[in-house]
């Protein structure tokens, strides 16, 4: 599963219950400066590459956002952005999960910081693989580099560690139809 790049990321993600709220909370090291990264975060070419949807709408506090699947026919999702503090904070609402990246300069590097907050415990598991793969993705993408596998690919990599760290209660959910029609059925639970 590791890869030498070092996009690729072994360090799973944490879930915590705060407020009645599933916290997500993930940290990437990435061998370049936050303005690099931030580049990686908010502009549109790059966004592509990793987040599953488009971020459409003003780059400012308190903008209405709209969200377009590329890749699945699913409804669009309505946003908000909450912060934008370049190159250090970004956080934003897509749909009912609340979003935040933290970027902090580490050595020559960055300490990226992302949390995602949800109310659904059973679909912890499946997010936490799908965000393991949007950042690990987002590596490749700062680094200018083609990942050598597809976010549904890295997703099926972690999903079932994601299900052992988090337990039955977290695993309930799976992918939607619409993601198992273009990329296969998930694995069996």
């Amino acid at each position: 599963m590791t890869d030498s790049h070092p996009a690729v990321s072994d360090e799973f993600g944490e879930m915590d219950i705060r407020g009645g709220r599933v916290v997500l909370t993930f940290e990437r090291r990435l061998p370049h400066r936050p303005e690099k990264v931030w580049r990686g975060l908010t502009e549109p070419e790059h966004i592509a590459a990793w987040f599953p949807t488009t971020i459409d709408g003003e780059y400012v506090a308190g903008a209405p956002l709209t969200h377009r699947f590329r890749e699945l026919q699913l409804p669009q999702v309505a946003g908000e952005m909450l912060a934008f503090e370049p190159p250090s904070l970004l956080e934003l609402l897509w749909g009912d999960e609340l979003l935040r990246f933290e970027l902090a300069p580490e050595g020559e590097g960055t300490l990226l910081t992302f949390t995602c907050s949800f109310d659904e415990i059973g679909r912890a598991a499946r997010d936490g693989a799908g965000w393991h793969a949007c950042l690990d993705l987002l590596g490749f993408a700062v680094a200018d580099t083609a990942a050598p596998w597809s976010s549904a690919d890295r997703w099926t990599q972690v999903h079932d560690r994601y299900r052992e760290r988090f337990g039955a209660a977290a695993s309930t959910l799976g992918p939607p139809p619409e993601w198992e029609g273009a990329h296969g059925s998930a694995p069996a639970r």
